[in-house]
């Protein structure tokens, strides 16, 4: 299975709502359309900062399919599957191929606890149900489990299960991901933004971003510097974009991501209930960093 086309800074998009919390498409199409402008790789669609878990199935299809119309074909389109039963994934997993995503991402399922074994055969039953390539999503903060290193390297052997992102958070773990996978071409790629080009250097592929929502061009900066060999450039994007993604905690996630895009002019509205908005403290604030980092 060719996979060298999985690379380089995917945003996992937002997904604007209206006020009855149904797809706005028109402002899906924007938003499609600014993080291409930025130079983004790939989109995910249906990702955490797309609020998933608010969307039922009509809606999330909705979703799918407008963003695949809108790339039409400029750059792949993964589709995120955050649902908790394997059969619920496998379903999910199929509508996506059917809409034409051209790879699907998978969080472990949350709520539950489950051993490591019963994470391995829920993966493996999923990736077997698609011809598409899957990849994980490691994300133990938001579902409550961890991906560890040892399952990586036993899940890594199934053929089209090809990578993971990586949100933990801890760069040990990033390593170890790298390391043990290094010889079966298995992409990792980085999922806290601010340990991008960390990541990159130990042999990530890219990044899924929630920032290039909002600063595609910058988040590519850091890819694109690193990958010319220019790495005290990709440290200066780096450190350019930290405040921002330190700014995240300014409201409940995955809220700050809209509150930043509809600042700089990308119209996305609301949240999803229960999540609300910044404070208007908080929102000057945010105001603050994105005009110090000249977004604004």
């Amino acid at each position: 299975m060719d996979t060298t086309w999985i690379r380089g800074v995917i945003p996992p998009i937002v997904t604007p709502v209206d006020e009855n919390e149904l797809v706005d498409e028109q402002g899906l199409r924007g938003v499609v359309e600014h993080v291409i402008a930025g130079g983004v790789h790939g989109i995910l669609s249906l990702g955490s900062n797309g609020e998933f878990y608010g969307l039922d199935r009509e809606q999330q299809e909705r979703a799918v399919r407008t963003t695949i119309e809108q790339v039409n074909g400029r750059v792949p389109v993964y589709m995120g599957i955050g649902a908790i039963t394997t059969k619920e994934c496998v379903t999910l997993a199929r509508m996506g191929e059917a809409l034409g995503a051209q790879a699907l991402t998978i969080l472990p399922p949350m709520f539950l606890t489950p051993t490591e074994e019963e994470l391995y055969q829920h993966f493996r039953k999923i990736a077997e149900a698609t011809p598409l390539p899957v990849l994980l999503y490691n994300n133990p903060d938001r579902v409550g489990n961890n991906i560890s290193a040892n399952l990586i390297e036993r899940l890594a052997d199934i053929p089209n299960l090809v990578g993971v992102k990586d949100s933990s958070g801890d760069m040990t773990l990033t390593a170890e991901y790298i390391r043990r996978t290094r010889s079966k071409d298995f992409k990792v790629m980085a999922g806290r933004d601010v340990m991008i080009l960390g990541s990159l250097v130990y042999g990530a592929v890219g990044c899924v971003a929630s920032t290039a929502n909002i600063v595609p061009a910058l988040v590519v900066e850091i890819y694109d510097k690193y990958i010319n060999g220019d790495l005290q450039g990709a440290l200066e994007a780096q450190f350019k974009l930290a405040p921002l993604r330190m700014a995240f905690n300014l409201a409940s996630f995955p809220v700050v991501t809209k509150e930043a895009m509809n600042l700089i002019g990308v119209s996305v509205g609301a949240s999803i209930l229960p999540n609300t908005a910044a404070s208007e403290v908080n929102r000057a604030k945010l105001k603050n960093i994105l005009t110090d980092m000249g977004a604004l």
